[in-house]
């Protein structure tokens, strides 16, 4: 199934270089979850901070245990600092 990975700041060079505006439809697994894509695209799950699905944050627990469905946008932000 297809689905629309958007990785910005530093998460962005593990984007491929067809990768427009931070962001890739990319194939992945049925029922695979955000951890799946997360690791599947060589991101440390201590970098990918701030997860968001449709426009819905995602909390670690349920990175692990929703599976995404076709169509479906996951964007995800490392840590930021600053003030």
């Amino acid at each position: 199934m297809e689905i629309e990975l958007k990785l910005f700041a530093t998460l962005g060079r593990h984007l491929p270089a067809a990768a427009r505006r931070n962001a890739v439809h990319i194939d992945i697994p049925a029922d695979s979850t955000a951890y799946d894509v997360i690791d599947a695209n060589g991101i440390d799950r201590e970098e990918a901070f701030m997860v968001v699905r449709n426009g819905v944050f995602r909390p670690p627990e349920q990175r692990a245990r929703e599976p995404l469905r076709e169509g479906d946008v996951l964007a995800i932000w490392p840590p930021v600092a600053g003030g």
